[in-house]
């Protein structure tokens, strides 16, 4: 039997301060908070843990989270109202046969970058 992985089970991000980056997502991304142990916070997303731990060992860029959402224009003005920064505006990345990809990039409290997704029918995003 040949081994494949695919489930992501657990992303871990580092972060400065734990008490601000757990009020960070769960008060501003309205992400849903599971538990703490001393370091490190984990949330839910959608069936994968997002674990938030204060190192300092690790403390480099790391791979970049994107968040799908249904409404990038929604998602991105609702974020801009709590304060987050954002890179830019939303964009189309690609126009594809049977949708097209739209992003937005934007920082945490600890300027990690994240990024928001849509894929939608072509007909449906006005911009």
């Amino acid at each position: 039997m040949d081994l494949k992985l695919s489930t992501i089970g657990q992303i871990s991000v580092c972060v400065h301060d734990l008490e601000q980056a757990v009020a960070f997502y769960r008060d501003i991304f309205g992400m849903e908070f599971l538990f703490s142990v001393p370091k490190m916070a984990f949330f839910n997303c959608d069936g994968v843990r997002l674990m938030l731990t204060e190192s300092h060992e690790f403390d480099h860029p790391g791979s970049i989270l994107y968040f799908k959402v249904s409404d990038i224009h929604f998602a991105h003005k609702e974020l801009l109202s709590k304060g987050v920064t954002f890179e830019g505006e939303p964009h189309l990345i690609a126009k594809m046969e049977d949708h097209d990809l739209w992003m937005a990039f934007f920082r945490d409290c600890d300027e990690n970058l994240l990024g928001l997704m849509c894929e939608v029918r072509s007909s449906s995003i006005i911009d």
